[in-house]
């Protein structure tokens, strides 16, 4: 991979896995490449590899590697460019009395309280809402980056919490989770308009979303935040959702 030349720390490895049950598109098997050591993989090193579609989970760097399938997108939202619309308006009013603080990757007992309850309610079945403890720790609370968890909450009461990784051109962003028990409420598109912000507020460009997947209800939210653009054969081009699709 010639852009590891550029990559000062370039001791890195790279093993495909052994197929897998895709998460996002029933029937289908997924492989993942993965970088390793993770130890090596600090803030310089990753920013790279999110630029060339890598993805973390905790201390595991991967990116999608199938073998008859192209359907994962890596995205990232022109931060700067980005202009919302009337629905993304309205949530961004609906919540602008949640009250954001900043705060290093950390754990406390409510935070896993609320994910369990967001697990069980938005992803019943989905592999994660039978999380123990240890699980979720090593998930999103484990980081060998420049991450930060910022939590949301209104009058005291905790709504919502979202873990971000700081990248040399953006911010990553790793995984959020809210009560999901509120009615009409629009915390995650909220959650990504508030990181848009912040975006700006850092004079970065980019705000990845992580793979925008056409034909999965789970990822297909994410091309509503725009300008945009999808990497594809190595280059990052505008979203051209006629292009994209029907890729898999």
């Amino acid at each position: 991979m010639s852009f590891l030349n550029d990559i000062p720390l370039s001791a890195l490895q790279f093993y495909l896995t052994a197929p897998y049950p895709c998460s996002y598109l029933p029937g289908l098997q997924a492989r993942s490449q993965v970088a390793t050591p993770a130890l090596l993989i600090n803030t310089q090193v990753y920013s790279e590899l999110v630029q060339h579609g890598f993805r973390r989970s905790g201390t595991y760097t991967y990116r999608p590697q199938c073998d008859s399938c192209h359907a994962c997108v890596p995205l990232r939202v022109l931060a700067k460019q980005f202009k919302a619309n009337r629905s993304q308006r309205r949530a961004w009013k609906q919540h602008a009395n949640l009250e954001a603080t900043l705060h290093p990757l950390q754990d406390q007992p409510e935070y896993y309280d609320l994910y369990q309850r967001y697990q069980r309610t938005r992803h019943k079945d989905g592999g994660m809402d039978n999380d123990d403890r240890e699980s979720y720790h090593n998930f999103l609370l484990q980081s060998h980056v420049d991450s930060l968890l910022v939590e949301f909450r209104e009058q005291g009461i905790l709504r919502m919490v979202s873990v971000i990784d700081l990248l040399s051109d953006g911010l990553s962003s790793v995984y959020t989770f809210y009560e999901p028990d509120l009615p009409r409420a629009r915390l995650g598109v909220y959650n990504v308009l508030w990181q848009i912000e912040l975006c700006r507020k850092l004079d970065l460009d980019f705000i990845y979303l992580g793979y925008w997947i056409e034909h999965s209800r789970k990822m297909a939210y994410k091309t509503e935040y725009r300008p945009s653009q999808g990497l594809s054969d190595g280059i990052w081009h505008d979203l051209d959702l006629k292009k994209t699709s029907g890729q898999s």
